[in-house]
C-alpha cells in the first residue's frame, strides 16, 4: 500500500472518533515518518508506509488526541511540546494574539502577563512575534509550568519568558503592556465531547456557569494594565455579555473580536483615557 492509500483508508477509520479525519492522518504519518507534514505530503509517492503507521492510528481512532500522540501543536508562528498536563492549545486562542497584532501593530508591547499560561502557548507566542518583549506566565500547576519551561527553552525564549507558580493574579506587581488570559469557562454541568475529554479539569471548568474565573481575575485588570495596553481575554461563544458586564464594572472598556468560524471568542479590554 502507498503513502496516498494509507492516508485515504486511515481517513475513512478516524473519521468515527475526530472532526478532522484527514488532516490527522497526515499528521500521524508524517509522525511515523519523523518528518513534517509539509515534507511527506511532497515526498510521499518516495516513501513506504512506516510500520509504527497503523497502531497510531488506532490511538487516534480510540479517542487520544493527535497532539498527545505526536507530542506537539503547532499554535500561531511556533511549535509547542503538548502533555495530558496542559490544555493542547486551539487555533481558537490565536484570535486573542491576532487582536494584539492588531491594538499594538508593529510597535509591539514591551512587556507580557499570561494568567494560566499552560504549555506557555499565548506567551511564547506573543514573545515570538514581538523580539523586544519579555513577559510572566502564572499558573497554578507545577506540571503546566514545567511544560511551559521547557517549550520557552526549546524555542530559545527562555531568557525573556519567567514562569511561576501562582493564583491567577495575586501577588503579580504591575503594570504591563499586554495581558493575555485563558481562563477556564465552561460550566461543570456543561456536556463535552471529543479531545477536550482529555484536557485537564482544572483548565476547563469553571463554576455552574462558567464566570467564577472570571470574577476573580477581572478586578485585577484594572491596577495591571500599563497605560495604552491591552488585555485579550478568551470566552466561550455564549458569555459575551455577562464578561463584558464584568469588566465595566470595572470601568473597562471592551470590544469583541471573533475567531474564524466568526463566534465571539475574545474580548479586547483598555483602559479609558
Amino acid at each position: 500500500m502507498s503513502v496516498a492509500d494509507a492516508i485515504r483508508a486511515a481517513t475513512v477509520h478516524i473519521a468515527v472518533a475526530s472532526d478532522t479525519p484527514r488532516l490527522d492522518a497526515e499528521l500521524l504519518m508524517a509522525h511515523a515518518l519523523g518528518l513534517s507534514r509539509t515534507d511527506m505530503l511532497l515526498r510521499q509517492r518516495d516513501l513506504d508506509v512506516p510500520a509504527a503507521f497503523t497502531a497510531l492510528v488506532e490511538r487516534r481512532c480510540a479517542g487520544e488526541p493527535v497532539a498527545h500522540i505526536v507530542g506537539t501543536r503547532d499554535f500561531w508562528t511556533i511549535t509547542l511540546a503538548v502533555t495530558p498536563d496542559v490544555l493542547i492549545p486551539r487555533p481558537d486562542s490565536e484570535t486573542l494574539i491576532e487582536a494584539a497584532v492588531a491594538h499594538f501593530g508593529g510597535r509591539g508591547p514591551a512587556t507580557v502577563l499570561d494568567l494560566g499560561t499552560g504549555s506557555g502557548a499565548l506567551l511564547l507566542a506573543a514573545l515570538a512575534e514581538w523580539p523586544q518583549a519579555t513577559g510572566i506566565g502564572v499558573d497554578a500547576s507545577p506540571a503546566a509550568l514545567a511544560v511551559a519551561q521547557e517549550n520557552a527553552a526549546r524555542l530559545g525564549l527562555a531568557s525573556r519568558a519567567a514562569f511561576r507558580l501562582g493564583d491567577w493574579a495575586a501577588g503579580v506587581e504591575g503594570p504591563f503592556d499586554l495581558i493575555l488570559v485563558n481562563p477556564p469557562y465552561i460550566g461543570t454541568d456543561e456536556p463535552l465531547s471529543g479531545d477536550v475529554l482529555r484536557d485537564p479539569p482544572s483548565a476547563l471548568f469553571a463554576g455552574r456557569d462558567g464566570l467564577d474565573d472570571y470574577r476573580r481575575i477581572v478586578p485585577d485588570l484594572q491596577r495591571l494594565i500599563a497605560p495604552g495596553g491591552f488585555a485579550a481575554i478568551e470566552i466561550g461563544h455564549r458569555q459575551t455579555s455577562d464578561v463584558s458586564a464584568l469588566l465595566a464594572g470595572q470601568g473597562l472598556k471592551v470590544a469583541v473580536r471573533q475567531d474564524l468560524g466568526q463566534r465571539d471568542r475574545c474580548l479586547a479590554v483598555t483602559r479609558p483615557g
